[in-house]
């Protein structure tokens, strides 16, 4: 069957069913291609599941806790019961990302794997698409290294671990990145032995400050953390497994969980026919998303950028604008968050400390804030943490924060840095009393403490006020 359209999108992730439903919803023909499951990697297998999966493990960890005048207490944690919440929490969204309701917009679903055929044309099981514009949104999936062993020694993935309905006695996480330290600390509050082997430095892309003060909260709830030593092999069986490092320590345990990053879906999708450009990273764009066939754009973790699910949703945006309006769009990544949802969570957004000391050198401030000077933080018995803002011509380019509702925290700053507000902007925000939020606004206060309060002419100037003025 043959089928012309307006718009072909390939992958019913997060990014391409934005941009099916956007186009669709404002009048464009729309076919919509999929191989597996909708909803992609995000909704099965990712930020859905793994935060249904925290959210149980904060629970338990809060019995176990207690507070002061509450006794805590073990917690009895029904492993396979919370795997059923994981599943009711992808089935309760499932619907909004299903084929029929895709199909009830208006668009043509097909569930195929997609190859190109041509500049202009696309196979798909028995259809061949003719489209006016292309959007290649296959997202990505775990990247698996060449690791002596691990072609015989069994391992789980982000895509196999939610299934796993037995608590496994001792879990090793390979990679310290935030999937394996969200995950080793699910787990570890669950009940399980964890230890994570990285072999780099633990969140290495994150402020080392901020990045260390998770890694102590892990270490300090029983986690073994090793950084620093690579994994040289894997040996063992299905429930007895066994990590050797690059110093030939061996660490055993009962499970193995590979999260040493991702790679975009790309294989046997028949680019070069289409004369698409792309790399082991992604697919090769232009700022307008654009890749080296001028009709087709890619969107997500298939564009090579950031990995995350906002990421996604943003480029399609960009990509509605420009096929569907025929509007001008670019994509300025300045701006986009990120964050750890461990506890403490940690969020940055735009330049850390170091990135921005390297960009703007002298002209650079740095100001911070801690958590325990938050009223609202000591009285929820939760002050550690903190916020780096790194400010340039009075404007911030960056923000780093570790502590309780990081995640939350930082839209204020991608705000600021995103529509190029001055710390005056911040310092000026009337923040409700108390909440973690005013950490912000203490920080941006810090950042004109020197200018008002150890500034010699600012003295001066006060005392002829008070003289002078009646």
């Amino acid at each position: 069957m043959r089928i012309d359209t307006d718009i072909c999108v390939i992958g019913a992730g997060a990014g391409g069913l934005s941009v099916a439903a956007g186009a669709v919803q404002m009048g464009a023909r729309v076919v919509l291609i999929e191989a597996g499951e909708m909803g992609g990697d995000c909704l099965n297998a990712g930020c859905v599941p793994s935060k249904a999966l925290i959210a149980a493990a904060r629970a338990a960890e809060g019995q176990r806790r207690g507070f002061p005048g509450v006794t805590g207490v073990d917690p009895r944690v029904d492993f396979g019961a919370v795997k059923d919440h994981v599943a009711a929490v992808i089935a309760q969204i499932a619907p909004v990302d299903s084929q029929e309701r895709f199909e009830g917009l208006g668009c043509t679903v097909i569930r195929a794997f997609a190859r190109f055929a041509g500049p202009r044309e696309v196979q798909a099981g028995d259809h061949v698409i003719r489209a006016r514009r292309f959007v290649i949104a296959t997202g990505s999936r775990p990247n698996v290294p060449p690791i002596q062993g691990v072609d015989t020694v069994p391992f789980l993935t982000n895509e196999t671990i939610f299934a796993l309905r037995e608590r496994p006695q001792h879990l090793i996480v390979i990679g310290g990145g935030p999937i394996g330290m969200e995950l080793a600390q699910a787990h570890r509050r669950l009940g399980c032995g964890v230890t994570v082997i990285e072999g780099a430095g633990i969140l290495g892309r994150e402020d080392p400050e901020l990045a260390a003060v998770v890694a102590d909260a892990l270490r300090a709830e029983g986690i073994a953390v090793v950084a620093g030593l690579p994994v040289v092999r894997l040996a063992g069986a299905e429930g007895a497994v066994e990590v050797t490092l690059a110093d030939g320590t061996q660490v055993k345990g009962s499970h193995i969980l590979m999260a040493v990053g991702r790679r975009a879906s790309l294989d046997g999708m028949g680019l070069e026919a289409a004369g698409i450009a792309h790399t082991s990273k992604g697919v090769t764009v232009d700022a307008r998303l654009r890749t080296t066939n001028r009709r087709v754009y890619a969107v997500g973790d298939a564009a090579g950028g950031p990995q995350f699910t906002h990421v996604a949703g943003w480029h399609a945006g960009i990509v509605i604008r420009q096929a569907v309006l025929g509007l001008p769009a670019k994509a300025d990544p300045c701006a986009v968050p990120r964050v750890t949802y461990t506890d403490p969570e940690l969020a940055q957004v735009g330049l850390t400390e170091a990135e921005a000391r390297a960009a703007h050198g002298a002209g650079l401030t740095v100001v911070r804030a801690d958590f325990a000077h938050n009223d609202r933080a000591l009285a929820d018995g939760r002050a550690v943490g903190l916020i780096k803002v790194m400010v340039a011509g009075g404007r911030p380019v960056g923000a780093s924060i570790v502590g309780p509702q990081a995640g939350e925290l930082i839209g204020l700053w991608a705000l600021a840095i995103g529509a190029r507000l001055k710390m005056s902007a911040i310092a000026g925000m009337i923040a409700a009393y108390p909440t973690l939020g005013e950490v912000s606004k203490h920080a941006a206060g810090a950042y004109f403490s020197p200018k008002l309060f150890d500034n010699p002419a600012v003295r001066q100037i006060v005392r002829l006020v008070q003289r002078w003025i009646p």
